[in-house]
């Protein structure tokens, strides 16, 4: 057999629905080329799940360019596996070798409840973004780019907490199922910007409340959610959350 292909054992977690148990199935694969990425991988096990008659493996994906942040997966422990900085779609086959187990399985939080085999719930996330992160400018035609002077540091700080996709590795890589990278990251961004300056604190309070009402966990700074985030996300986040929530509790009218 040629050294860019393998021979593997697939360990999935299958979950017929919501309301119904799970179960881990093993697969056997052969002939992989490490070339393939780790969804085209799974592509190429429903393939042969469906010529069998069985029910292919459901898992999330649109882009497939480690942009969206929805082919989240736990792999072999590891949020989107064992690259860093990388996203599920972007993992190749070539960090694998063969007749290794992989073993799959969706996120685990109860935030992020289950739908079908991998496949999970994230609406939470929507909700939290719902709760305060927007700005209030009025729409219109596009303003000169220096009409509106910020720092470079800033901007660039703005923009590296902007770079979250949202995929919610932060949650499943943590022991908590916090959420507090996510929500730090949509609150830095705004409020390091002139534009989010007039939610500022309703923004901080109301995303954190709606946080915590979703069920995700406690942050303890562990610093596992920046080591499986795929778009480096800084836990220096977090700490600009807790000031922001802080500072809005005391000045809340």
């Amino acid at each position: 057999m040629s050294n860019e292909s393998l021979d593997l054992t697939l360990k999935i977690w299958r979950q017929p629905s919501p309301d119904q148990p799970g179960e881990f199935r093993e697969y056997a694969l052969k002939n992989i080329s490490t070339h393939m990425s780790f969804l085209e991988m799974l592509d190429v096990l429903n393939e042969q799940l469906i010529s069998e008659g069985e029910e292919p493996v459901a898992f999330d994906h649109d882009c497939r360019e480690g942009i969206c942040g929805t082919c989240g997966v736990m792999i072999n422990g590891q949020a989107h596996g064992p690259d860093h900085e990388t996203t599920t779609c972007q993992l190749h086959m070539r960090r694998f070798h063969t007749g290794q187990t992989i073993v799959i399985e969706p996120w685990r939080a109860s935030a992020f409840p289950t739908i079908k085999d991998l496949v999970v719930d994230r609406s939470a996330f929507d909700r939290i973004i719902g709760a305060g992160g927007y700005i209030s400018t009025n729409a219109g035609s596009a303003p000169d780019a220096n009409a509106v002077l910020i720092p470079k540091i800033e901007a660039d700080e703005a923009m590296s907490s902007a770079a979250c996709i949202g995929c919610g590795a932060c949650v499943a890589a943590c022991k908590n199922a916090s959420a507090m990278l996510f929500t730090s990251a949509k609150v830095s961004h705004l409020a390091l910007l002139p534009q989010g300056q007039p939610e500022r604190q309703q923004r901080a309070l109301g995303m954190v409340a709606q946080m915590d009402a979703e069920g995700f966990g406690n942050c303890t700074n562990t610093n596992e959610c920046e080591a499986a985030c795929p778009a480096a996300i800084s836990v220096d986040n977090i700490a600009r959350l807790n000031r922001e929530y802080l500072k809005a509790t005391a000045t809340a009218k």
